[in-house]
């Protein structure tokens, strides 16, 4: 996500490497970069000029302090712009009301329809709302179909009618369904077009008047750049939208349609996708974007997701195990599970501070624990609690068990046992106070 945009923005910052304060010159020849690299993004040129020129009118209103460095105060002011033009603030989703409506809006292959069942799921497991899905698309039976397996996947029910052809009629009777049998929350997903035409809007705004939405959202595929902006403007101008969904951000997106946006159509970010799986689906937070676009991670977003999955009886279990040395494969099989809930590895990686560089080019799918598991479970029952027994011959069983080779095997065995290791030394207390030590030493926080 955003890697091409960042490693632009790190070249830009590059030419006050060195220089001792901040001059007209130099922060032209910066500035000059920076607008490049947001082009380069797709960015629409209008934001990209003014952009660069708060950046510009700031920069040289400021004086630089003996501690910070001009190339640190131009990040610090880019970043304080990025996050402006952002939006500034994470904006809450609608869903008061009894039911709460929500109107989905698109064009077709946005990505329109499953960001309805992330966006079911998200309120079901997240918000503790019993959401009903609504299919109507008259024009696509496949739309209908998807939403159909969505919601027998996500255990959640959808309603559709695939003899009605008037989308109103079937949004109306779906909300009645809503009110009758105790559901909280009501998504309605409507037909997409291929592009923007007057019998679609006409159509989705005749859908909104009957059914008076608490929230209508615009979903785009973030990959289009500077046509989804375009897009944007043009279904606001006709149905004025509460808040954007931008989809396929875990794709080869330049950025555009995220930095673009706002500034356009004045309307909020609310939730990006970031993958095909129902849980791919995280809360817009403006600085946080501006954090990883300019190479600093997201270490906040990671934490949160860690917590998701943090059980705290597990833990606890899992600690006196660790301090017993009774560490086995059961624990380093359930920790791998727990890290496979948080989301793709590589975007993981990305959410660290200067990992999103290193990560460009590493190519990590999203089944990158399969062999680790394909090892662990040929092990028998005992070789998973007591990992001593596992000797010669037994590898060589579980590595055909498994279809992998010897050297995976042992490979893993020991990974197992630095990983144990290191969760021994953690448990300790006073390690990790020596650990802080050493840190603040190496000249980590704290200096």
């Amino acid at each position: 996500m955003f890697e091409n945009l960042t490693e632009k923005f790190e070249r830009a910052f590059k030419v006050l490497k060195g220089q001792g304060q901040i001059s007209e010159i130099n922060v032209a020849e910066t500035l000059k970069e920076v607008r490049r690299a947001l082009l380069d993004a797709d960015v629409n040129f209008k934001t990209a000029k003014e952009f660069t020129n708060t950046v510009k009118e700031k920069a040289l209103g400021r004086d630089v302090l003996t501690t910070v460095s001009p190339g640190q105060l131009m990040t610090k002011i880019c970043h304080e712009e990025l996050v402006e033009l952002m939006g500034s603030e994470q904006v809450e989703i609608d869903i008061k009301g009894n039911p709460g409506i929500i109107l989905m809006s698109g064009l077709q292959g946005s990505g329109k329809t499953t960001f309805s069942g992330k966006l079911a799921n998200y309120l079901k497991t997240k918000k503790g709302k019993n959401p009903l899905l609504v299919a109507c698309d008259v024009y696509r039976p496949a739309a209908i179909d998807q939403l159909h397996v969505l919601g027998e996947q996500l255990g959640i029910e959808v309603y559709s009618n695939k003899e009605e052809k008037n989308p109103v009629k079937i949004a109306q009777a779906a909300i009645q369904h809503a009110k009758s049998k105790g559901f909280n929350v009501v998504i309605v997903d409507t037909a997409g077009r291929l592009a923007v035409d007057e019998k679609m809007m006409a159509e989705i705004d005749e859908v909104k008047r009957a059914i008076n939405p608490t929230e209508t959202l615009f979903v785009v595929d973030a990959m289009t750049g500077q046509d989804a902006v375009n897009t944007a403007k043009a279904f606001d101008e006709r149905i004025n939208f509460d808040g954007v969904i931008l989809t396929k951000l875990d794709g080869d997106t330049r950025g555009g349609a995220a930095l673009s946006i706002k500034s356009v159509v004045n309307k909020p970010i609310k939730f990006v996708g970031t993958g095909e799986k129902m849980d791919a689906l995280d809360v817009f937070y403006p600085s946080r974007m501006a954090d990883r676009i300019l190479g600093m991670g997201d270490v906040v977003s990671l934490v949160e997701r860690a917590q998701e999955q943090f059980n705290e009886e597990e833990s606890r279990k899992l600690q006196k195990k660790i301090q017993k040395n009774q560490f086995d494969f059961n624990d380093f099989l359930g920790q791998v599970q727990q890290v496979k809930k948080m989301g793709n590895v590589k975007d993981l990686m990305g959410m660290l501070p200067g990992m999103g560089k290193v990560m460009k080019d590493v190519d990590i799918k999203d089944d990158a624990f399969k062999h680790i598991e394909a090892i662990i479970y040929s092990m028998t029952p005992a070789e998973r609690s007591d990992p001593k027994l596992i000797n010669g011959v037994r590898k060589t069983r579980i590595a055909k068990g498994s279809g992998r080779d010897m050297q995976e095997v042992n490979k893993l065995m020991k990974q197992f046992e630095d990983t144990k290791k290191m969760m021994k030394m953690m448990s300790n207390p006073k390690n990790m106070r020596q650990m802080m030590q050493q840190f603040k030493g190496m000249g980590g926080p704290g200096m």
